[in-house]
């Protein structure tokens, strides 16, 4: 039996999978959190929360990096942790270096830190040589409206530490680029308590699907495990509303894809104990590296890759991060292909409605998780304000994201916001 020690986590389906797979592997943790009421908040009235399971549950300031590492490695010396592990971007590169002072298994500090600045991720790979959109990175105004009409509108506009898409904006002029600046200047702590960078990231806007390639690395090899496809909407913003895995590429898409994220991995120093989500534009003009995740993918991802393949991310990053092999064999599970959609409300309100009953008797539905009549429910600007999720499953190709659609628009149909 291994004891890791857990270091915050995502409130998502993340917090419950990666608890369920330490389980699972015959293990324990012991879990440490600035703040625990954020994970009891998460889930009023459920069941006690699977962090909640942990051998231990600490206090600390986990957003105090230089703090925080003398505390863990006293916490080490009596507990004898074998691994350190999150799978909140906020904290991975605490992690890392938590990691590299226990003389624990995990990918270099300063690899986790780059990849979790996108700024610092596109001058890496630039400097690699990989392919990706023209991109320029400014804090004051002047320097942005300039850099804008270099790389010339439509554009994206992106903060380079936030996640789940939010404050990521399409600006087609300067009034726009101006308007979406301001919005991101007005959030300037994440949900976290963690100060953001002031600096904003404007990127070439890319045509072209978006798939993402799941991959593990291990003793220095990087295992392609899969693709994911994405369905995106929204605009102006980039809220993803549906995936569907394997995806449904031609070999040449998906060899292509699988090289460009190969090379970003390597190119970030990412080829050590790591389950990476590596996002991929196959642009008219080639696949483009849109970014690079340090971390199994969210949006129940990872639970798409298991109903087709039997192979389990979360125990994969479990595995790698205590530096054993990971079990990565296909076995037979019956379906072909598996795809998820999301509610994504258009309006802001009160959920007064929600018809789900005949969801729950369709036979190649996997799962059904929906918000209760009376949740407050915002206009979606980020993939933070779903009102929940189908999951279906298809035996015999790639149907299950027709299928999903299908479905999430009866419930559109039988959806009442006021």
């Amino acid at each position: 039996m291994a004891h890791l020690l857990v270091i915050e986590s995502w409130v998502g389906s993340m917090s419950r999978l990666l608890p369920r797979a330490i389980r699972e592997g015959g293990h324990e943790f012991t879990f440490l959190t600035r703040d625990l009421h954020h994970y009891l908040r998460s889930t009023p009235g459920a069941p006690a929360h699977p962090l909640l399971g942990a051998r231990n549950v600490i206090t600390a300031d986990t957003n105090d990096a230089e703090a925080l590492l003398p505390q863990v490695e006293w916490l080490h010396t009596v507990f004898g942790f074998d691994g350190v592990i999150s799978s909140c971007d906020y904290y991975l590169p605490a992690v890392a270096r938590a990691a590299e002072r226990l003389g624990l298994p995990g990918p270099g500090a300063e690899s986790v830190r780059t990849a979790c600045r996108k700024d610092a991720t596109r001058r890496v790979l630039a400097e690699a040589g990989l392919p990706q959109p023209r991109f320029a990175v400014h804090e004051a105004w002047a320097d942005l409206a300039r850099a804008a009409r270099e790389i010339g509108y439509p554009l994206v506009v992106k903060p380079v530490d936030l996640c789940a898409g939010m404050y990521v904006r399409r600006v087609d002029d300067e009034e726009q680029l101006a308007s979406a600046v301001r919005e991101l200047a007005g959030f300037p702590v994440n949900a976290r308590g963690q100060r953001r960078a002031p600096v904003v990231l404007l990127e070439e806007l890319l045509d072209g699907p978006e798939v993402s390639v799941e991959t593990v690395s291990h003793a220095g090899a990087v295992h392609v495990v899969g693709m994911t496809d994405k369905s995106v909407g929204g605009a102006p913003a980039f809220i993803e509303t549906g995936h569907m895995f394997p995806a449904a590429l031609s070999a040449a898409d998906a060899e292509a894809a699988g090289h460009t994220a190969l090379g970003a991995l390597k190119a970030l120093g990412l080829t050590d104990a790591t389950v990476a989500h590596t996002e991929i534009k196959l642009t008219s003009a080639g696949p483009r590296v849109v970014e690079v995740n340090p971390r199994p993918a969210g949006n129940r991802i990872t639970e798409l890759v298991r109903h087709v393949t039997g192979i389990d991310l979360a125990a994969a990053f479990v595995d790698v991060s205590l530096g054993r092999a990971p079990d990565l064999r296909h076995t037979a599970t019956g379906l072909a292909s598996a795809a998820v959609g999301f509610l994504v409300p258009r309006t802001t309100g009160t959920l007064e409605a929600l018809d789900d009953n005949r969801l729950r008797t369709v036979p190649d539905v996997l799962e059904v998780q929906l918000a209760e009549p009376g949740t407050q429910v915002r206009a979606a600007g980020s993939n933070n304000e779903y009102l929940g999720h189908v999951m279906v499953g298809d035996a015999e190709g790639p149907g299950a994201r027709a299928r999903v659609e299908t479905l999430l628009g009866e419930l559109h149909s039988g959806l009442v916001i006021r």
